[in-house]
C-alpha cells in the first residue's frame, strides 16, 4: 500500500500536532463539523461534559424556526444521528439515568423538527426510532420504575403528533413491570373518559374541519387508547386483550388478522389462529385485489406446520406456486418430499413455469431460481410475446444470459429497443443506444440466428423506421 494513501494508519504517522493543525483548517467556516470537534473535546473530558453539551445542543434546535429545505436536511439528519451516537457510546455505559434523560428529551424535540423540515423519505422519523431502539437497550438499568414511569409515558405518547414515542411502550416494559403496566392502563382508560376540554376543540375547530368535533375527538382519543392498550396486551403477554381491540369483522381483515394469528400462535393457541385465518382468507377471496394474501398466506402454512397438516400444507404451497411462480412456496413444498421425488417436482414445476401466461413472470422466476437454460428457451419460443416495457425484468435477465445464452439476450434487448423507438420515448434513448451496441457486441457470439434477423439486418430494419428519430441515432453512432 503507498504510503501516500489517505487511510488512518498513515494519517497516524503525521503526529498530533500536525493533524490538530488539518483539523482546524477542516472546520473553519463549517458549523456542523466545529459542533462535532466540541464533542469529541467534551467526550475526553467525561460523561458529564458531553451530557451538557448535548443538552445545549437540544436547546439550540428547539429555539430554531427556520425551514429545512432538503439541501441542509442531510446535514440536520447527520446532526441528529451523531448526538444519539455520542448518548449511545459515551453516556449509556456509564450512566443508564442520564442517558435514558437526554434520550427522551431528544424525541420531545420531534415536533419542533418535523414543524420546519418534510420527511417524507422517512429519514427523521427512523432516528427517532432509533432514539426508541436506544432506549429499550437501557431500559433494564434505568431507576424510573413502575407507576411514575407510566404516568410520565402517558403525556408524551398522546401528544406524539409525529408518531415519535411509537415503540415506546415495549421499549420500556422491562421498567414498567406489570404494575406500571397495570398503572399505564388505568390511566389510558381515564383519560380517554375525561370530558373535553376548551383547547382540544378550539385546536380541533382551527383545522376547519367540517365534522361535529366532540365526536371526532372522542374518536381520536378512542383509537389512540385502543393502540396503547394493544401495546401494553404485547408487552403482558395477553392475546385476549390485544384481540378485544377489534370487532369480530375487523378480525377478518387482511391487514389485522395475521398480527394477531401470530400472536395466538405465540400462546400456544394453534387451533384459533389457525380458524381466525381460514376466516380473513375467505374473506379475502374474491377480492379484485388481494394485496394482503401474502401475509395471510405465511401465517397459513405456519398454522398447518404447528397443526401437522402435512397434506394440506403441501398443497396449499403448490397451489400458491402454480398461481404466482413463488419461489418461496416452491422451496418450501420440495423440501416437504421425499428424496427423489423432490427431483420430479422441480422438473415439473420448472415446465409449469416456462408456460405461466405472464411471460414477465416466467423468465423473473426462471432466471432467479435459477434455472437459465429454461429461461433462454422460453424467450426464444415465445419472442413475439416479449414486452420491452418490462425494462427492469428483461435487462437484469438479459444480463444474466449474454454470456452462455446470448441470443435470448439479444431478443430481450431488442425488444426493448423497438419498444423505446415505437414509443418515442426519448428518455429512453440512451438507454436502448446501449442495449443495441449490446446486441452488437454480442453478434460475434451468435452461431445461428435460425429464422431470427441478424445483428445487422435488424439494425437496418430500424433505421428504416426510425431513421428520422436523430437523438437516438446520435446516440448509437458516437
Amino acid at each position: 500500500m503507498s504510503k501516500k494513501s489517505l487511510n488512518q494508519a498513515n494519517l497516524e504517522k503525521l503526529g498530533a500536532a500536525k493533524l490538530a493543525a488539518l483539523v482546524m483548517d477542516l472546520v473553519q467556516g463549517n458549523a456542523a463539523l466545529q459542533r462535532q470537534a466540541r464533542m469529541e473535546l467534551s467526550a475526553a473530558q467525561g460523561p458529564k461534559e458531553v451530557a451538557s453539551d448535548i443538552r445545549k445542543r437540544f436547546a439550540s434546535l428547539r429555539r430554531s424556526t427556520s425551514y429545512v429545505d432538503w439541501r441542509k436536511q442531510k446535514a440536520l439528519s447527520k446532526d441528529l444521528s451523531s448526538l444519539l451516537n455520542m448518548i449511545e457510546t459515551t453516556i449509556s455505559p456509564v450512566d443508564a439515568d442520564e442517558a435514558f434523560e437526554l434520550l427522551w428529551s431528544f424525541l420531545l424535540l420531534a415536533p419542533s423538527i418535523h414543524e420546519r423540515t418534510d420527511d417524507s423519505n422517512g429519514t427523521i422519523g427512523g432516528i427517532m426510532g432509533d432514539a426508541v431502539d436506544q432506549i429499550a437497550t437501557i431500559s433494564p438499568r434505568i431507576s424510573t420504575k413502575g407507576a411514575s414511569l407510566a404516568e410520565r409515558m402517558l403525556d408524551a405518547i398522546v401528544d406524539s403528533g409525529y408518531g415519535e414515542f411509537d415503540g415506546i411502550i415495549p421499549a420500556l416494559s422491562d421498567a414498567l413491570g406489570q404494575d406500571g403496566l397495570e398503572h399505564l392502563k388505568a390511566l389510558v382508560n381515564a383519560w380517554a373518559e375525561t370530558p373535553l376540554t376548551r383547547d382540544e376543540l378550539d385546536r380541533y375547530r382551527g383545522y376547519g374541519f367540517s365534522s361535529n368535533p366532540e365526536d371526532s375527538i372522542r374518536r381520536n382519543r378512542d383509537l389512540t387508547r385502543s393502540v396503547i392498550l394493544a401495546d401494553i396486551a404485547d408487552a403482558q403477554g395477553d392475546v385476549d386483550a390485544y384481540m378485544a381491540r377489534y370487532t369480530p369483522e375487523q378480525l377478518t381483515y387482511g391487514t389485522i388478522a395475521p398480527d394477531v394469528a401470530r400472536r395466538l400462535l405465540e400462546a400456544g393457541r394453534a387451533q384459533e389462529a389457525y380458524d381466525l385465518i381460514l376466516s380473513a382468507r375467505a374473506a379475502e377471496d374474491g377480492k379484485p385485489f388481494r394485496m394482503f394474501r401474502y401475509d395471510l398466506d405465511v401465517v397459513y402454512e405456519n398454522c398447518l406446520e404447528t397443526l401437522g397438516l402435512r397434506d394440506d400444507l403441501k398443497s396449499h404451497l403448490w397451489d400458491t406456486f402454480e398461481q404466482t411462480l413463488s419461489a418461496a412456496s416452491l422451496r418450501k413444498y420440495l423440501k416437504l418430499l421425499p428424496d427423489f421425488d423432490d427431483i420430479e417436482a422441480e422438473d415439473k414445476a420448472l415446465n409449469l413455469a416456462e408456460a405461466y401466461p405472464s411471460l414477465g413472470g416466467a423468465i423473473n422466476f426462471l432466471i432467479e431460481w435459477p434455472a437459465q437454460d429454461r429461461a433462454a428457451k422460453t424467450v426464444l419460443s415465445r419472442a413475439a410475446d416479449l414486452n420491452g416495457d418490462s425494462y427492469h425484468t428483461l435487462t437484469k435477465a438479459a444480463d444474466a444470459l449474454e454470456a452462455d445464452h446470448p441470443l435470448a439476450a439479444t431478443l430481450m434487448r431488442r425488444a426493448m429497443v423497438q419498444d423505446t423507438l415505437d414509443g418515442g420515448k426519448y428518455k429512453r434513448y440512451r438507454y436502448a443506444a446501449r442495449h443495441l451496441a449490446e446486441c452488437q457486441s454480442a453478434d460475434a457470439a451468435i452461431e445461428d440466428y435460425g429464422d431470427i434477423p441478424t445483428h445487422d439486418t435488424f439494425v437496418k430494419s430500424l433505421r428504416d423506421k426510425h431513421g428520422r428519430k436523430y437523438g437516438f441515432w446520435s446516440l448509437v453512432d458516437e
